[in-house]
């Protein structure tokens, strides 16, 4: 290991700002902004936000009245719009309902729910491991770096992956506008009249992945990847049995990276998952930034760390907990009593988790041979809209055929389906479900079946589709001594495809986090718990394809329009492909 100074730590620890005050803004692209028109409503825009207006790295200085103005001049007419404001009524009534709860609360029940809390806090801060070392790594604006890499002259002009529907990603120069992933491209381009649209190349980005996964994997051979820009490493081993810090590792990887792929990479360095992948986005882009392993620095990074930063922290929970005086992570200590008294136990002890800066601090465990590591795979794809149930169709046999493809790779077969349809008029999402008496697996039979969980919605003008498998079979075990393919993909994947990746990582899961974590229990919480309970029908089995009609599970499902977790809408299942212009969280 070469001999690289660490970096300064103690002066970068946030800091909590002082009521009241914000972070000056810069105001970039003054000149020659196109006039914007009136608002409905005084100070409308104002009120407006969405993931759109959220700051990325690199995105500091940016004059975010104006990017709101705009996305809210863009959008105000639009069904995407009407759908924001029905999810935020949604959250106006749980927030309204949550503080009746709150007025009600009388002093004694306070100070039970008090002891209650002290005892989660107790419990929860005893199982805290400062003695890992975690380190996450995030490529910068990685679709974008790699588009610059194969054209060199876009560096220095703003570009974004994607086109005038969606963008992916965008490089550094059209941050500066506001533009960013997730991102229409038309508003995009009102923000930035000069942005230059790529079109994604994920031969390309699979390619440069690999590269870097490899260099990953000198440092732990049982790294995970998040997604093709996004792997967390355990490296407490390494750095004790080479006699280096985390700052070193962290400072030769983006170097080694930066060498052999051409584009760089941030670094988050912490004693746990969660604070590393906090900390991967501080010094970005071309970076790392390290929290050290004591607690007195863990605590001060928490006063300064606002809840949103923290992974699976969306929109609709930030709302909810502000409105109970929780805008930093600490806050969620200091209010646990009126918090115990709200939210259900669950909830309560993944907000202490938070609140103490916990976190995973060893990989799980991997699926033993003839074990499904996963709970569910899916394919989805986001298009113009769609009417016409022949073009219906062609795009479900599309999804099928890809869908089909990697549950072959990973040698599954399942006896659930569920269809997914964004409604194109007023952008609610729906599924449709079904449990079938044997296992699927091939195209032919994941079509038929998404076909006959279609048709009865027809005539229905879509412009998202998707299937998911789930309740798979599990494989036979092998004679002692013998490896089978399926588990030799599945090994691979967890070490972040290092090996023989060219044979291996073909493909484009992005492995996604485990269903029923304490954070997605949260997030059913304050999301789909939104859902009118009324609205939803669950599905058991079903006898019979031929012979009785589908059971189904409908209702509107509340989706997180900002969640931070890569592998799109379906959470904690695996996305087997991206959308037409899927969405890069770098």
């Amino acid at each position: 290991m070469a001999d690289h100074p660490a970096p300064q730590m103690d002066e970068n620890l946030p800091q909590k700002p002082p009521e009241g005050c914000e972070r000056p803004l810069l105001q970039h692209a003054q000149q020659g902004r196109p006039p914007l028109q009136g608002s409905q409503g005084q100070g409308a825009w104002r009120r407006h936000h969405t993931v759109f207006t959220n700051a990325k790295a690199g995105m500091d200085g940016v004059d975010r009245d104006h990017v709101q103005r705009v996305v809210y001049e863009m959008s105000k007419d639009s069904a995407h719009f009407r759908n924001e404001q029905r999810k935020q009524a949604q959250t106006d009534g749980k927030i309204a309902r949550l503080r009746e709860r709150a007025a009600r609360l009388s002093p004694a029940e306070l100070a039970s729910h008090l002891r209650a809390a002290d005892a989660a806090v107790a419990q929860a801060a005893a199982t805290r491991d400062l003695t890992a070392t975690w380190l996450v790594v995030d490529m910068d604006a990685f679709f974008a770096s790699v588009e610059e890499l194969h054209q060199p002259a876009l560096k220095d002009k703003p570009m974004a992956v994607g086109g005038i529907g969606m963008i992916s990603t965008a490089n550094y120069v059209a941050r500066k506008f506001g533009v960013r992933s997730a991102m229409p491209g038309f508003i995009a381009r009102k923000l930035c009249p000069q942005l230059i649209f790529q079109r994604p190349d994920f031969s390309r980005y699979k390619e440069v992945s690999e590269q870097a996964q490899a260099v990953f994997a000198t440092y732990d051979e049982d790294l995970e990847a998040a997604s093709l820009d996004e792997a967390f490493l355990d490296i407490t081993a390494y750095c004790a049995q080479h006699g280096c810090t985390g700052a070193e590792v962290a400072e030769e990887l983006r170097r080694r990276v930066r060498e052999e792929t051409g584009v760089t990479c941030s670094c988050g360095v912490a004693p746990n998952r969660m604070l590393a992948k906090v900390c991967a986005d501080r010094n970005k882009p071309d970076g790392h930034y390290v929290l050290p392993g004591q607690l007195e620095a863990v605590t001060r990074f928490m006063q300064g760390l606002p809840i949103r930063k923290v992974p699976g922290i969306g929109k609709v929970m930030e709302q909810t907990l502000k409105a109970f005086g929780v805008e930093y992570c600490s806050q969620l200590i200091e209010q646990r009593a009126l918090l115990s008294a709200l939210f259900s136990k669950v909830s309560m002890e993944y907000f202490m988790t938070v609140g103490l800066g916990l976190g995973a601090t060893r990989h799980g465990e991997r699926p033993a041979e003839g074990e499904v590591g996963r709970k569910g795979i899916s394919c989805e794809r986001t298009f113009a809209a769609l009417s016409a149930p022949a073009d219906l169709e062609e795009k479900l046999r599309e999804i099928s055929e890809k869908l089909a493809e990697h549950m072959a790779r990973e040698g599954l077969q399942g006896r659930t389906l569920t269809l997914k349809l964004k409604s194109a008029l007023t952008f609610e999402l729906h599924t449709r479900a079904a449990t079938l008496p044997g296992y699927i697996s091939s195209a032919e039979q994941l079509l038929e079946v998404a076909l006959q969980l279609l048709r009865p919605e027809l005539p229905i003008t879509v412009r998202l589709m998707g299937i998911r498998v789930s309740a798979f079979k599990e494989q036979p075990a092998p004679e002692p001594g013998q490896r089978t393919l399926a588990g030799f993909v599945r090994n691979h994947v967890h070490q972040g495809w290092q090996g023989s990746p060219a044979d291996v990582a073909k493909q484009d899961v992005l492995r996604g986090s485990h269903p029923g974590s304490s954070a997605e229990a949260v997030e059913r919480e304050f999301g789909s718990g939104l859902a009118s309970p009324e609205h939803m029908r669950h599905i058991d089995r079903l006898p019979s394809l031929q012979s009785q009609q589908l059971l189904r599970q409908i209702g509107p499902s509340e989706e997180s329009s900002d969640n931070g977790h890569p592998g799109g809408e379906e959470g904690p299942s695996a996305q087997c492909a991206a959308p037409a212009t899927p969405l890069e969280l770098s």
